[in-house]
């Protein structure tokens, strides 16, 4: 499609992810962080990878409990970013929830991080809640954390994804 497939995270992958979540958040995961977030019960994780050279771009963790699903962590790294490599896999994070049972997808988001809101909305998430500094940044300032929710069980975001693809 754009040159970028997706692919369940692999211990290889480990690594890049938290090289990737480094560069993109503050509170950086250490490998072994993201091992152990990877061994809770009903996690999963989904890399996309840049199809000719098969290397790791971008990353999404998620967590299935009962019928609902959170978004652990999703970014993209900073030279893929503007390729569509975040829809992807949010959309595959959507999908890997419905599959799993979910009907409710739930993430955070930092209230200031206007590009990751527009992926949101366009995508069906509308806001849920607020939490008031809960991002603490490297500069000693803080974000607030916007949640953010989207029904699966209507499959009503497959025809956002797909018309917003388009």
């Amino acid at each position: 499609m754009n040159g970028y497939e997706l692919a369940i995270v692999q211990e290889k992958d480990i690594g890049m992810i938290s090289r990737i979540h480094t560069i993109s958040f503050d509170d950086a995961w250490s490998g072994t962080m993201i091992r152990r977030i990877l061994a809770m019960p009903g996690t999963f994780g989904i890399v996309a990878v840049q199809s000719r050279q098969w290397s790791m771009v971008g990353f999404v963790l998620g967590r299935i409990a009962a019928d609902e699903c959170e978004i652990l962590s999703i970014a993209v790294a900073p030279d893929h970013r503007g390729a569509h490599v975040g829809a992807m896999l949010l959309d595959g994070a959507m999908h890997q929830a419905a599959q799993g049972g979910a009907q409710k997808l739930f993430l955070e988001v930092a209230e200031d991080n206007d590009v990751a809101r527009t992926l949101y909305d366009s995508r069906g998430f509308v806001p849920v809640g607020r939490r008031p500094d809960y991002y603490a940044r490297n500069d000693g300032t803080y974000a607030a954390a916007v949640t953010m929710s989207c029904g699966l069980e209507t499959g009503a975001w497959q025809k956002q994804a797909g018309s917003a693809n388009t």
